[in-house]
């Protein structure tokens, strides 16, 4: 038994290393584009394409890296519990507080452009998400940091929100593509170096997610 965990935890942490790779790939490709590309962020900008550009920066940043790194910590790391517990708590509530400011930008990009708001597939499944991860944290921290559950209510939420942990960062993976996707077919680029660009930045998402489940997946076993 003890043999077999060794080989989950190695498995485990060797998905992790690739999962940080793909996602400060996505990372560093994402500011390229944004910067270089599409003229900076700035949410206090009177340019409408500069708010915009806060949108998928923070969005990426809280809703995908920061909940990937979340799970991978709290799953994949060797600590006390309470320890992991509460990076694990502070880093999705930092994901949180990013996400509100991406979904401000946006919805103030659509003021100033005078464009109508939630009438995308990508809003849709953004604003869907959103909701449940608001849900998800708060039942978690009511359950598993205070004031606590009893064991076998926690013992019986636990494989719920671990599942639901895991659908949540593929379904904001999801609306992630949509969205880059949509604003791709929007821009009508002509620059195939910026369109090449925009779909590494996709697939290193989609990359950085699988492996981050993986790692997950494989750590249960430890």
């Amino acid at each position: 038994m003890d043999s077999g965990r060794a080989i989950y935890r190695q498995s485990a942490s060797r998905l992790t290393v690739v999962a940080h790779l793909f996602g400060i790939l996505a990372f560093i490709l994402m500011l390229v584009w944004l910067l270089h590309y599409r003229g900076g962020i700035e949410y206090h900008s009177d340019n409408p394409d500069r708010v915009f550009n806060a949108h998928p920066f923070f969005m990426f940043c809280g809703f995908i890296f920061l909940v990937g790194e979340a799970m991978m910590a709290y799953k994949t790391v060797l600590s006390r519990g309470i320890v992991k517990k509460s990076i694990h708590m502070i880093l999705h509530l930092i994901a949180l507080c990013l996400g509100i400011v991406g979904i401000c930008a946006v919805f103030k990009y659509h003021d100033m452009i005078h464009a109508e708001d939630v009438y995308s597939l990508h809003s849709w499944i953004g604003l869907v998400t959103f909701c449940l991860f608001c849900l998800q944290w708060v039942l978690g921290f009511s359950a598993f940091m205070f004031p606590k559950a009893s064991p076998g209510t926690r013992a019986s939420m636990l494989p719920w929100h671990v599942s639901g942990g895991r659908a949540l960062l593929y379904m904001a993976i999801c609306a992630a593509l949509t969205g880059l996707m949509e604003k791709s077919t929007f821009l009508n680029l002509k620059n195939h170096r910026e369109a090449r660009l925009i779909n590494f930045t996709g697939l290193f998402v989609l990359l950085f997610g699988i492996f981050v489940d993986l790692s997950v997946a494989l750590a249960r076993y430890v």
